[in-house]
């Protein structure tokens, strides 16, 4: 019978520990089953599990072991597996995985408490906590800071649709996003990324900056808020607030253009993405003259918007074309990554009010950004704590990575 050992050390981290331990274990014929390393602040937690020849003692190589632990000031234990035990443990590797994924200025003990409590009460084992966001500074701005913690869960969550209200509330009440996702291919391989405009790529809903100019910016600022919330057809409401336009001014379009402020994070994110090799769209219900201002700007791939109808000068009141609504984006979602022969589940959408809902469920990664709480309540995905460029910590990527990335492409273009 085979003899399984757990070896877990823990002590300062020193170059060369990883090649003297395994060095010795390589004398005595030792398989490596599992094994894994944590390094925080400079102090190592090593964990390996081995399997020993048939029929050869133990002792020699724990006690050589031993000694070369004490040697580098190391504290090791010693935990005997039964093979019942261990292949309990294989037998485990079907179960689903999935990454939880907290984004807040800062991540707290309280915070971590209750979304461990949670997994644990819905059936799920934590095996892996990393941090993604970069090492916060003491001296930091807070207001503009990220911080990211990133739970690898194993697991068939019990009730899912209650674990995600719950997270919800959880991150109401203490100011962090959580994001529940399958850890499956998918995840790590997305192509294409569509977003709204209004409140999510721009902070502004562009109509209701024009309807200020024309002086019913209150009428068109109610009827705008209830669509968002989704008290009002999008369409009927879209075609009510243009008609309050009619008369304007098409140079007011360019005032308004100069004062849109970009949503924070969005200009790191598709910079990001775009070294990446993602494909990028904007599919908005807002107007066209703005987005191609963004597109230009971004450098984004595809547009889709509505076309204000313009006469003489003035604005007529009236839209060109198909409106943009819901339904529409979702169309479109879907007519773009068939052209660039994507899979819906490597589609990322975001968005922020009702009508985004339907793109939002129809791509793979689905994201409500700052968004009005029944779109928070629908989507599978919200942000609210932190900019756009959280969603690449969604991705999984590190905060050394992108800014690697960065540099790298900021080179490139130098050569």
């Amino acid at each position: 019978m085979s003899q399984i050992l757990l070896i877990n050390v823990s002590g300062q981290d020193k170059p060369g520990l990883t090649s003297s331990i395994t060095g010795i274990m390589a004398t005595y014929g030792l398989v490596i089953l599992d094994i894994g390393q944590a390094v925080i602040h400079d102090h190592l937690t090593w964990g390996i599990v081995v399997r020993l020849p048939d029929d050869s003692e133990a002792s020699p190589v724990l006690k050589e072991l031993l000694f070369e632990m004490h040697e580098k000031n190391l504290q090791v234990h010693f935990t005997p597996i039964s093979d019942e035990d261990y292949m309990d443990w294989v037998k485990g590797k079907g179960r689903g995985r999935y990454i939880i994924t907290l984004l807040a200025r800062e991540v707290t003990a309280a915070q971590i408490a209750q979304v461990s409590a949670l997994t644990a009460r819905f059936g799920l084992n934590i095996d892996t906590i990393n941090r993604l966001s970069s090492r916060l500074s003491l001296y930091e701005d807070r207001s503009q800071a990220q911080a990211c913690i990133e739970f690898g869960v194993r697991g068939d969550p019990s009730d899912p649709v209650a674990l995600k209200k719950e997270f919800l509330q959880v991150s109401s009440q203490m100011n962090v996003d959580i994001a529940f996702q399958k850890d499956d291919v998918f995840r790590r391989n997305r192509r294409l990324v569509v977003f709204d405009m209004d409140s999510t790529l721009i902070e502004a809903e562009v109509i209701d900056e024009l309807a200020k100019e024309a002086g019913v910016g209150d009428q068109v600022a109610e009827i705008t808020e209830r669509a968002m919330r989704g008290e009002l057809d999008f369409s009927q409401s879209f075609r009510q607030r243009v008609g309050l336009l009619k008369g304007l001014s098409e140079s007011v379009l360019e005032q308004v253009a100069n004062r849109l402020v970009m949503t924070e994070g969005a200009e790191r994110l598709i910079s990001r993405l775009r070294q990446l090799g993602y494909k990028t769209a904007i599919l908005s219900g807002g107007f066209t003259y703005f987005a191609r201002g963004l597109q230009k700007k971004l450098g984004i791939d595809y547009v889709y918007a509505n076309e204000l109808d313009i006469e003489n000068g003035v604005v007529t009141g009236e839209v060109r074309g198909e409106i943009v609504d819901g339904q529409r984006k979702a169309a479109l979602l879907r007519e773009i990554a068939g052209k660039e022969q994507i899979h819906l589940q490597q589609v990322i959408a975001v968005g922020d009010g009702a009508n985004d809902l339907p793109m939002l469920s129809t791509a793979g990664l689905g994201v409500a950004f700052r968004a009005k709480p029944l779109v928070k309540e629908s989507a599978r995905h919200a942000i609210s704590n932190l900019g756009l460029d959280g969603i690449l910590y969604l991705l999984g990527f590190r905060e050394g990575d992108t800014e690697e990335l960065a540099g790298n492409y900021s080179e490139s273009l130098k050569s």
